[in-house]
C-alpha cells in the first residue's frame, strides 16, 4: 500500500502554518478540485478526497498534536477523512459552498454589518493650482446614518423584529437538484431582521441622503487622473457597519498658454521674421512670471528651446521639470507699401544664390525632381 503524503505538504503549508492559514489553503484546493466541478477530470476526486482528509487532521488542534509527534501513526485511529464530520470541517465546507453557490451557511449572514459604498469626485484643478497646491471645498450627496433611529431604521422606542421567512438566519434554503443551496431572504435582504414600524425620518432605511461640504487639501505636484483619498467620508454603512471612503479624482483643466506632460511644460511662442533671420532676446511667460531667452540667428520654424527648472516639480518627485519652448516664425501681414517694397528687394537679393539663403527650399525642390524624372 503505498505511503500516505505529507499532510502539510498536500495543503501547501508549513508545520507552524496558522489555523487561519490552513483554512485558506484547504479551502483554494477544494474548490479547485471538487468532483463537481471537475467532470472530466479522474484524478480530481483523489486530490480533493487527500485535501479534505488534510484539513481534517490539521484543523483540530489535538490530531494536529498528535501527528506533529507521531506522524500518520498518530491519528489513523482517530477517524480518516471517510465523512463530513467535524465542526472545522464543516465550517470550511461551508463556506467554500458559499462561494461556488453565491451563498453562505445558514445562520452566517443575520444582522450581517456592511461597510459603507466609496463615492468618487471628479474635481477640476487649473494648472497653476494643480502646480503649486491649494486647499478648496467641495459639496456632496451622501447616504448617511439617520440621526433618529441611529440607523436601525424602526421608530424611537421600538426595535427590528426576527424575519419572518427565514427564521432570523438571512438566508432561505432552495434545492436544486442533487444539491441545496442557500439563497440571501428576499424578504429582510440578508439581514434576518425586519422593521414593523419604521422610522417616521428614513422610512426604514436607516440613513438617508444628505448633502455634505468638505475641505480638500490639493497637493503641488498633482497631475491628471490623481487621487486623493478621504477616509470616512463616503456613505454610511448598514447595521453600524464602517463608513466607505471617498476618492478626488483630479482633472486638469484646459490652459491658454500651457500643455503638461508629467513635470514638463510645453508652449508655443510666436516670433518675428526678423528676429528668426537675425536673432535676439524675447519674453517667455512661465508660471512663476516671464523669463527672457535667446534666440539664435537662422531660427526655423518648429525649433524648440528649453528653459530648465520651469516646469511642474510632479508628486513624489524631487525637481521641477522643464518648459518646452516651440518657436513658430510668423508671417507679417496688413504690411504698408513701402514695407512691401523693402521685402521685393529682400526678395530679389536672395533669389541669386537660394541654395545658399534656403537650403530646405532647395533640398525640397530636387526631391521633388528627382520624383518626376
Amino acid at each position: 500500500m503505498a505511503s500516505k503524503k505529507d499532510y502539510y505538504e498536500v495543503l501547501g503549508v508549513n508545520k507552524d502554518a496558522t489555523e487561519e492559514e490552513i483554512k485558506k489553503s484547504y479551502r483554494k484546493l477544494a474548490m479547485k478540485f471538487h468532483p463537481d466541478r471537475n467532470p472530466d477530470n479522474p484524478n480530481a476526486e483523489e486530490h480533493f478526497k487527500e485535501a479534505k482528509e488534510a484539513y481534517e487532521m490539521l484543523s483540530d488542534d489535538q490530531k494536529r498534536a498528535a501527528y506533529d509527534q507521531y506522524g500518520h501513526a498518530g491519528v489513523e485511529q482517530g477517524g480518516g477523512a471517510g465523512g463530513f464530520s467535524g465542526a472545522g470541517f464543516g465550517d470550511a465546507f461551508g463556506d467554500i459552498f458559499g462561494d461556488i453557490f453565491g451563498g453562505g451557511r445558514a445562520g452566517g449572514q443575520a444582522n450581517k454589518v456592511y461597510r459603507g459604498a466609496d463615492l468618487r469626485y471628479n474635481m477640476e484643478v487649473s494648472l497653476e493650482d494643480a502646480a503649486k497646491g491649494t486647499e478648496t471645498k467641495i459639496r456632496i450627496p451622501v447616504q448617511a446614518t439617520c440621526e433618529t433611529c441611529k440607523g436601525s431604521g424602526a421608530r424611537p422606542g421600538t426595535q427590528p423584529v426576527t424575519c419572518t421567512t427565514c427564521a432570523g438566519h438571512g438566508q432561505v434554503r432552495m434545492q436544486q437538484g442533487f444539491f441545496s443551496v442557500q439563497q440571501t431572504c428576499p424578504k429582510c435582504h440578508g439581514n434576518g431582521k425586519m422593521v414593523k414600524d419604521p422610522c417616521p425620518t428614513c422610512n426604514g432605511a436607516g440613513r438617508l441622503k444628505q448633502n455634505k461640504t468638505l475641505s480638500v487639501k490639493i497637493p503641488a505636484g498633482v497631475d491628471e487622473g490623481d487621487r486623493i483619498r478621504l477616509s470616512g467620508e463616503g456613505e454610511a454603512g448598514v447595521n453600524g457597519g464602517p463608513t466607505g471612503d471617498l476618492y478626488v479624482v483630479i482633472h486638469l483643466k484646459e490652459h491658454a498658454i500651457f500643455q503638461r506632460e508629467g513635470g514638463n511644460l510645453h508652449c508655443e511662442m510666436p516670433i518675428s521674421f526678423s528676429t528668426a533671420a537675425l536673432g535676439g532676446e524675447i519674453e517667455v511667460p512661465t508660471l512663476g512670471g516671464s523669463a527672457k531667452m535667446k534666440i539664435p540667428a537662422e531660427t526655423q520654424t518648429g525649433g524648440v528651446f528649453r528653459l530648465r527648472g520651469k516646469g511642474i516639480k510632479p508628486l513624489r518627485q524631487s525637481e521641477h521639470g522643464d518648459l518646452m519652448v516651440h518657436v513658430v516664425v510668423e508671417t507679417p501681414v496688413k504690411l504698408t507699401e513701402k514695407q512691401k517694397e523693402l521685402l521685393r528687394e529682400f526678395e530679389t537679393s536672395t533669389q541669386a544664390d537660394s541654395g545658399k539663403h534656403s537650403p530646405r527650399n532647395k533640398s525640397w525642390m530636387n526631391k521633388v525632381k528627382d520624383f518626376f524624372e
